[in-house]
């Protein structure tokens, strides 16, 4: 009787790994599309950031995938620094890509040097300082210095000019991974074109105003002067916003506008920013 069970019992296991075999043998061991995927994943730098917008480098590998022009409308910033990288990328995708195009860098609109108006003595948060009052510093608008964007910055890009009380931006480091955008409460941080020449350094906002505050003395006074100053016609005057706006094409980084600024508040924007200003 023992012998007949154990019979069964094997005959019964031998059925069904004739039937597991022949299954293996005939179902595609890959969904239909992830060869393409895991290409353009062993690609990407595999560090999960999430600056391209998506959940982490297989969900970007995903999008790809499905659509390349994701990768100009959202690109890796690690691969657009890396153009052996970038060659791989345009061959899996069978498309070309500009890196000068695509390639961004993180600019700060704020001078420094604000002048403190009262002791802060909380959190050591940009965040956290600027609940208080709109921040210590007397302009409401001006970098805090505490490094929220430092913090988040996986290049170790930005450092922080303890005698300005602000943040600067090595451009050499800089990914324009945008990280540094969120971690800004004071919305100072914008990605601009790697070609860009001239940096305004002013995030003053004429039409807020808020009482018994005011721009530093480095602030924009909205002079037109380095408007007037420019003969390429390489500075539009934001009306809305009041400010220039630059023309990185027509540009000639002739550096009339830098002279004629009488607030300091424009500079060459390729300018090393990892020392102190004088």
């Amino acid at each position: 009787m023992n012998l007949a069970v154990i019979l069964i019992l094997g005959a019964i296991g031998l059925g069904s790994g004739l039937i597991i075999y022949l299954a293996n043998a005939r179902v595609p061991h890959k969904v239909k599309g992830s060869e393409k995927i895991e290409e353009i994943n062993k690609i990407l730098p595999g560090i999960n950031c999430g600056a391209c917008g998506y959940a982490g480098c297989f969900a970007y590998a995903q999008e790809l995938a499905r659509n390349a022009s994701t990768a100009t409308e959202a690109p890796c910033t690690v691969v657009v620094q890396d153009p052996e990288a970038l060659g791989c990328l345009e061959k899996a995708l069978n498309i070309d890509l500009d890196a000068l195009a695509i390639n961004k860098k993180a600019l700060i609109h704020c001078y420094g040097k604000s002048p403190v108006i009262f002791n802060y003595s909380g959190v050591k948060s940009c965040r956290a300082a600027v609940q208080l009052a709109g921040g210590y510093k007397q302009c409401p608008y001006a970098c805090l210095g505490f490094g929220d964007c430092l913090k988040v910055c996986p290049q170790d890009a930005i450092s922080i000019d303890r005698e300005g009380g602000m943040a600067i931006v090595d451009c050499d480091k800089c990914t324009g991974c945008g990280l540094c955008i969120a971690g800004c409460p004071q919305n100072l941080i914008e990605l601009v074109p790697a070609g860009t020449k001239i940096a305004f350094r002013c995030n003053y906002r004429p039409l807020k105003d808020i009482p018994g505050r005011e721009k530093c003395q480095y602030g924009c006074t909205h002079c037109r002067q380095c408007f007037k100053a420019c003969t390429d016609e390489a500075i539009i005057w934001n009306k809305d916003k009041a400010i220039p706006e630059f023309d990185i094409e027509k540009c000639t980084l002739c550096g009339k506008c830098i002279e004629e600024c009488p607030q300091c508040t424009l500079e060459l924007f390729t300018e090393a920013r990892t020392e102190a200003r004088a």
